[in-house]
């Protein structure tokens, strides 16, 4: 199987011609931010994986160390900015709408980072960390108050050395609907959960109907995500990974950049000179 091209000029002469485009993102795009992957070496919070804290069974066993954990990374993501990749992919989705054009961000990540950058045509596999679901009552909301309730101030530091704050479940982030006040959780897809079928429906949608696929800092490894580009390339559309190193579906694709996102995604998806002014 040949290696996958990486000249930049081929690629771009098949950007300037795709009409629908998506983009797979994953990890390595809010790395170059800043943002912990928890992922590889040194992932852990505390003496844990995130494996072991974004589970049903972690949050009914133990809320307050979980709502620590997610508080921490919220607190965190406050302090982060989207970086060139999120900024390329933002302004390539305002440029090619005027030209008639779709470009859809199909996103493991739960950051936000992509709608701070602008873009607005975003599917989020895998839910949104400033949003809560009430465990009672279902309701889902936008949720960015800091700290998220008043017992969470000052806790969930990652230190191996810190203890649990065991904050009771009544002091725990509460539904605010009338009359509910249900124990609130993070609006994200745990380990061990089904991804929403509706968003799931509309991410199948646009990758059968794309004409180029870009795959940007993911390691390919989490399903169904994982699936996606190769099947788009299976069917012989397509497909441009952009990643610091190669990955199990790298082989499959018919172009790979090799470095941080933040400097090879700009170059690839700047106006190209065939596009009106």
């Amino acid at each position: 199987m040949a290696r996958p091209s990486s000249d930049l000029a081929a690629f771009r002469k098949t950007f300037s011609k795709a009409k629908n485009i998506a983009i797979l993102t994953g990890a390595g795009v809010s790395a170059e931010s800043g943002v912990p992957t928890f992922r590889g070496a040194g992932g852990y919070w505390r003496t844990w994986e995130a494996q072991q804290l974004a589970t049903p069974e972690a949050f009914s066993r133990n809320p307050s160390r979980v709502w620590e954990f997610y508080h921490y990374r919220r607190e965190v993501m406050l302090t982060k900015d989207p970086n060139p990749a999120h900024l390329a992919i933002a302004e390539c989705e305002e440029r090619l709408i005027k030209q008639g054009r779709n470009v859809t961000v199909i996103t493991q990540n739960i950051d936000e980072l992509h709608r701070r950058a602008g873009s607005k045509n975003i599917l989020e596999l895998h839910g949104n960390l400033f949003k809560t679901r009430c465990m009672s009552c279902g309701h889902e909301a936008a949720n960015y108050h800091s700290p998220i309730c008043g017992a969470l101030k000052g806790k969930g530091a990652p230190d191996p050395d810190t203890e649990d704050a065991q904050i009771p479940v009544q002091q725990l982030p509460r539904c605010e609907q009338k009359g509910c006040h249900g124990l609130l959780r993070p609006a994200v897809v745990w380990f061990g959960e089904t991804l929403d079928s509706d968003i799931l429906s509309r991410a199948e949608e646009v990758l059968d109907s794309c004409d180029l696929c870009l795959v940007v800092g993911t390691s390919s490894v989490v399903y169904p995500a994982a699936m996606f580009a190769p099947q788009v390339a299976a069917r012989g559309v397509p497909v441009a990974e952009f990643n610091m190193e190669d990955t199990p579906a790298t082989m499959r694709f018919k172009f790979h950049f090799h470095g941080p996102c933040g400097t090879t995604l700009p170059l690839a998806l700047e106006r190209h000179e065939t596009e009106p002014k």
